[in-house]
């Protein structure tokens, strides 16, 4: 039970940080923004997959990438509502 809380924790991790570095948010976020980024956008993921009539379960390449796209969707959320990562050249 506590090593699958683990697990998920640095999948959670693994994935947000993805997604951060994807988005351009990494060094905004910091570990914690990443572990918390990654578990939403899991379950993000997971339901735009469902509304597709897919299924992902486990610790798998399938279940990162859908992590990561769940939590690239949130960034990309976050970013519209509060201009977060918008760069200016001045």
């Amino acid at each position: 039970m506590v090593l699958n809380i683990i697990l998920w924790i640095l999948f959670g991790a693994l994935a947000g940080w993805i997604a951060s570095m994807i988005m351009g948010t990494n060094a905004q976020q910091g570990a914690i923004g990443n572990i918390v980024v990654g578990i939403i956008g899991a379950v993000i993921g997971g339901w735009i997959v469902g509304i597709f009539g897919a299924s992902v379960s486990g610790f798998n390449l399938g279940s990162l990438l859908v992590a990561i796209l769940g939590a690239i969707i949130l960034l990309f959320i976050i970013r519209l509502f509060t201009g977060r990562g918008v760069h200016h050249n001045v």
